[in-house]
């Protein structure tokens, strides 16, 4: 295992990511009206949910449990948003903040699980837990539906960072480059990706919408099929002469 874990870029996302998150946390707690002691509670568990799911599985230390900053930083966060009026966060900006918080942790989850030995394509689902588990466990305990659950771009941004820099750590070590590059780039192109979905509102399409379209489309090439099938090969008789209804007409 490389002693070495973070790095001061990954210093700076770690706390970019836990400040964001701490600060989604307490806004939530916010609009639910709750006391500061709950906008305080919601802060820390979002900022640290992520990171702590990713330290128990690749089984390093948790992070926050030897680190005097986390926690000062996720209070900070629940102080801000106790004293700022709640319309500074309304729109979109808030969403770019979050974007750049989701970026951050995915690159910095990756990049610790890589340095821990964990192979490559656990490594990247340790960047995309890192990155949406904190925000999982706030929406279930503030019963709320959680944003992975809608078809807006969200989950992608994460998965295309962590991807990011699984790539680009191999590409470091195998073509001797700074690795610092490969995590900028990863964390560029995940902000990017999520910024593209706020903006333009990017969606995947959803199940059952493909199965509807689906099922119209099939319903559609059937009818086609049988109006061909009755006007080019009218029923027969067994013998194979004309109709029945045009026998019985000329018999008449």
């Amino acid at each position: 295992m490389n002693e070495t874990i973070l790095t001061p870029i990954l210093d700076i996302l770690d706390i970019l990511g836990i400040a964001v998150f701490a600060l989604s946390g307490a806004l939530i707690a916010a609009r639910e009206r709750q006391s500061f002691v709950t906008m305080g509670f919601f802060a820390l568990v979002t900022g640290v949910g992520g990171g702590t799911v990713r330290d128990l599985l690749i089984g390093a230390p948790v992070f926050w449990m030897f680190d005097p900053w986390v926690a000062p930083v996720c209070l900070s966060m629940a102080v801000i948003a106790w004293n700022f009026p709640g319309r500074i966060w309304d729109g979109r900006l808030f969403f770019y903040a979050d974007g750049a918080g989701l970026a951050a942790f995915a690159v910095l989850g990756t990049a610790k699980a890589l340095a821990y030995g964990i192979p490559p394509v656990p490594a990247l689902l340790m960047g995309v837990f890192t990155g949406v588990a904190g925000g999982i466990i706030r929406d279930v305990v503030a019963g709320r539906p959680s944003v992975i659950m809608q078809p807006q771009i969200y989950l992608t941004a994460a998965l295309l960072a962590s991807a990011l820099t699984a790539a680009g750590s191999f590409l470091a070590e195998t073509l001797r480059f700074n690795e610092t590059i490969a995590w900028a780039v990863a964390f560029i192109g995940g902000f990017v990706v999520r910024l593209g979905a706020i903006q333009f509102r990017w969606r995947w399409p959803t199940y059952g919408k493909l199965r509807r379209k689906a099922a119209a489309e099939t319903a559609a090439q059937m009818d086609a099929f049988s109006k061909n099938e009755a006007g080019e090969h009218p029923a027969e008789s067994e013998d194979g002469n004309a109709p029945f209804e045009e026998r019985d007409q000329a018999a008449s």
